[in-house]
């Protein structure tokens, strides 16, 4: 994942306030928890000499509810005054304030891999409804966010129902067909419209079988590559809500695991054929500095002692940043690089070439 909205922040001056807190509410004690927490965080930022100003703006949004349901968090980063990140995170980080030369990001990295942006498409032949979720963005009520006119296509054309048999009927039943394809026609130009705009990572469509197929036949590649069909919704009364809920998820979870997988695949091939990666935090703090690496992918609960630095460095170079689970990847030092390049001076990128491989990867698994 690239991080193109922590630009401003990591180009300001420091020192840097970072805050990160749990604002689940899914229990009738959560709002006095969150204060608890919360004043806890404040005094040790006071203590720490961060601005009372920014503090009592951070107050205001983190006892404000964010409108979504489950577990959720909120991560904050300014500098000099000012506040630039204010986000909800899709869930809860470890409770966490720091003001000093650095933000810090590692919080943030762990759980940004989960925000997952998508277009939900409930549809029937007559048309579809049609809300985004971000459930990154602090200003979205519901995590649905609304877009306004397109939230709603009516396709216009409807003759929606076969009946009648002989010739006179199938000519009717032409015409239905006929409707349908021009109603999901409407419904995709809309949609590669929203699309283009918001560049979701999933549109996820739901509802009748039939508008569905011809949906995903009607629209352009850009969102074909992301569209993916799920049970149990549309646009009628009577829909399991549960069910679609849990189908939802689901495609989003393995939206997830795919990401991860892809960037771990591409990694294990460039180091069987000795190409564009590296492993070990010495070979990729020097791929850093000069400004080689591509994306950095640093293992859960492995990560070498300076990954606030390393972090920020790529985050800098405009890297892509992927989180991996602990059981995903075995990296010296818990952390590797793809490359943008390589040339001479850049250190070999198969593991067994590294000095002291293979006593760093062991030594790696132990890290807190």
């Amino acid at each position: 994942m690239r991080y193109p909205w922590l630009k401003d922040v990591l180009e300001a001056e420091p020192p840097f306030l970072s805050i990160y807190v749990d604002t689940t509410r899914t229990e009738p004690s959560a709002a006095a928890e969150i204060e608890n927490r919360w004043e806890h965080l404040r005094e040790k930022a006071e203590a720490e000499g961060a601005p009372k100003s920014l503090l009592q703006q951070i107050e205001r949004a983190v006892l404000e509810p964010a409108g979504i349901g489950g577990p959720h968090g909120r991560a904050f980063l300014a500098a000099g005054g000012q506040l630039f990140i204010n986000r909800v995170l899709p869930s809860p980080p470890e409770n966490f304030v720091a003001h000093n030369h650095r933000p810090h990001l590692l919080p943030l990295m762990r759980v940004a891999a989960r925000a997952v942006s998508h277009l939900l498409v409930q549809v029937d032949r007559s048309g579809a409804d049609i809300s985004l979720r971000a459930p990154d963005d602090p200003h979205v009520a519901g995590s649905a966010k609304a877009l306004g006119e397109d939230a709603s296509v009516e396709g216009g054309h409807d003759e929606l129902h076969k009946t009648g048999e002989g010739w006179r009927g199938q000519n009717f039943e032409a015409r239905v067909e006929d409707s349908w394809e021009r109603n999901a026609a409407a419904v995709a130009q809309r949609l590669d419209k929203l699309v283009r705009l918001y560049r979701p990572d999933l549109v996820l469509v739901s509802g009748d079988v039939r508008a569905s197929h011809l949906l995903k036949e009607a629209v352009g590649q850009e969102c074909r590559q992301r569209l993916v069909e799920v049970p149990g919704g549309g646009r009628n009364d009577g829909v399991d809500r549960d069910e679609f809920r849990v189908h939802v998820e689901e495609a989003v979870d393995n939206f997830i695991a795919f990401r991860e997988k892809a960037a771990v695949d591409r990694f294990v091939a460039e180091q069987s054929r000795d190409g564009d990666s590296l492993a070990g935090a010495d070979e990729v703090r020097q791929a850093l500095q000069r400004g080689q690496v591509d994306e950095l992918l640093v293992t859960r609960g492995q990560a070498p002692g300076d990954i606030e630095d390393l972090l920020f460095q790529a985050l800098r170079t405009d890297a892509a940043v992927q989180s991996l689970d602990s059981g995903a990847l075995s990296m010296p030092d818990g952390i590797g690089a793809l490359l943008r390049w390589r040339d001479e001076s850049t250190p070999s990128n198969a593991i067994p070439s590294l000095s002291g491989d293979r006593e760093r990867e062991a030594s790696g698994a132990a890290r807190p």
